[in-house]
Parts: C-alpha cells; sequence; structure tokens
C-alpha cells in the first residue's frame, strides 16, 4: 500500500468506545534522587508496540490486512508504511540490527533492533505484541518503567505505541517502582493518554515525557522526532514540540492544533 493510503486510514480509523476517564491521580510524592545508570556507551529505548487488532480490541475497525493482530508484517503500527519497523527501517537515520536471539515471550510475535547512524549514540529495541494480549503488552511496559521487568539492565527510555489498552480494560495491579535504576523517562502514544497512564506512571516512580492529550495515530514519525530530542538532551517542552511538528507533517494538520496534542502529566 502506498504511503498516502496509509496516512488516509489512519487518519480514518482512530480509538473506538471511550468509557469513563479515570478520576485525577493524586499529587506525586517528592521524588527521591535517581539511582546509578547502568554503564552504556549508547542509549537504549524499549519500545513496547501493542499491534493493531479488530477483533480484540475496542477500535474503530481498520481494513482487515492493517488489523490482524497475529501479522506484525502487515499491521498498522508494525510493517505498514508508517509503523516501527518499516519506518525506521527506511529511515536514513537507522541502521537495523540483526538479532540473534528470539522474543522471550509468546506474547512478542517480533523484535527488531535499530541503532542510529549519526548524531548521540542510540538504540532502539521495538517488540511487537500479538493484539490479543493487550494486558500482557501494558504490563510489560509498565514494569519496564518501573525498572522491574527483568534481569536485564532497563532502558534509558521506555515508549507504548498503539491502541490504549486501558480504555477497554483495568489491570489487576500496578507495577511499583524499584529502589534499583530506572528508565529516566517514559513516552505514551496511544489516544488521550494523560488521563489513562498518569497515575500508573507515577506508580512506576518514572517520569512521563511524553502523553497525548486527544485522539491520535500512533505512527513511528512521532517516536522518531521524540527520541531525536530526547538524546540529544533537549528540554522536555522542545521534545514535545518535536513531536507536533512531526504529527503535522505527516498528518497535515495545524502546527497549532498538533502541539495541544501532546504533554506530559
Amino acid at each position: 500500500m502506498r504511503p498516502t493510503v496509509i496516512l488516509a486510514v489512519t487518519v480514518l480509523f482512530g480509538c473506538g468506545r471511550e468509557p469513563q476517564v479515570p478520576a485525577p491521580a493524586a499529587p506525586r510524592p517528592a521524588a527521591a534522587p535517581a539511582p546509578a545508570r547502568p554503564a552504556r556507551d549508547y542509549k537504549l529505548v524499549h519500545v513496547f508496540v501493542a499491534l493493531c487488532d479488530n477483533r480484540n480490541q475496542g477500535i474503530v475497525k481498520v481494513p482487515a490486512h492493517l488489523g490482524d493482530g497475529q501479522d506484525p508484517a502487515g499491521n498498522l503500527y508494525w510493517g505498514a508504511a508508517y509503523g516501527v519497523k518499516t519506518f525506521l527501517g527506511r529511515s536514513g537515520g537507522w541502521e537495523e540490527v540483526p538479532l540473534a536471539d528470539r522474543p522471550r515471550r509468546p506474547e512478542i510475535l517480533a523484535r527488531a533492533l535499530f541503532r542510529s547512524r549519526s548524531g548521540p549514540a542510540v538504540r532502539i529495541l521495538a517488540e511487537a505484541y500479538d493484539g490479543a494480549k493487550m494486558e500482557a503488552a501494558l504490563t510489560d511496559f509498565l514494569r519496564a518503567a518501573a525498572g522491574t521487568l527483568g534481569a536485564e539492565a532497563p532502558a534509558d527510555l521506555v515508549c507504548f505505541v498503539g491502541h490504549n489498552g486501558l480504555m477497554d480494560l483495568r489491570l489487576a495491579e500496578l507495577p511499583k517502582a524499584d529502589p534499583g535504576a530506572k528508565p529516566s523517562a517514559a513516552v505514551v502514544l496511544a489516544c488521550k493518554s494523560q488521563a489513562y497512564f498518569t497515575e500508573p506512571l507515577r506508580a512506576t516512580g518514572c517520569r512521563a515525557l511524553v502523553l497525548t492529550t486527544g485522539f491520535m495515530a500512533p505512527e513511528a514519525y512521532t517516536l522518531e522526532a521524540i527520541v531525536a530530542g530526547w538524546a540529544a538532551g533537549e528540554p522536555p517542552e522542545r521534545v514535545r514540540a518535536r513531536a507536533a511538528e512531526a504529527y503535522a507533517l505527516y498528518q497535515k494538520c495545524g502546527r497549532s492544533a498538533a502541539a495541544k496534542l501532546f504533554a506530559a502529566e
């Protein structure tokens, strides 16, 4: 499918039903001093992609080949023109690095690793979750934000991309902050993520760098813009401005409207 057609699809088909928004979160307590980061000669970004799924998610249906949540290769958020794997793979700023190991869990259907070609040394590890396993994708993302996902050293930045699953389900338990090292910030590219992810991220102790205030297309050009600003050490306001600029360009919407879409807590 040509990129222009994909763009039209993502604008037309957004999130579906919208239940009651959770009550406003209580103020965050004073943050403890940040623990020491693991020694690395690059910054690591871990991206959790919940594959678009017509059958198992509360969304307005997209064309079948884009909304098959068990087929990463053709999925709207992974293999389509603006999906994470395809977009970064075609971008001149990134080089895909072969991965020898298989996905660590059956819910993860595909993985991809990219490293920056220039500028700050950055690697992006993206994992595509079965669209029917939204709870696993959300839980793993929040555990990564809390620094409790596993024995591996935590990423420096964690990102969730896809449908806002918290509109459809409530997690039985929110991951809590680990006293050890954790990511410096988190990003959620999903519809109305500010209203739904602020409290869960506060529970993890991870700062929200970019959340969204309305319906949106969670595509990889926005992710790429955010990573570029964050890796360069830009202020959070400038990182969010980058997100808005990229979104306005690809979605062909006004920059002022796009600017209102991206926020923090």
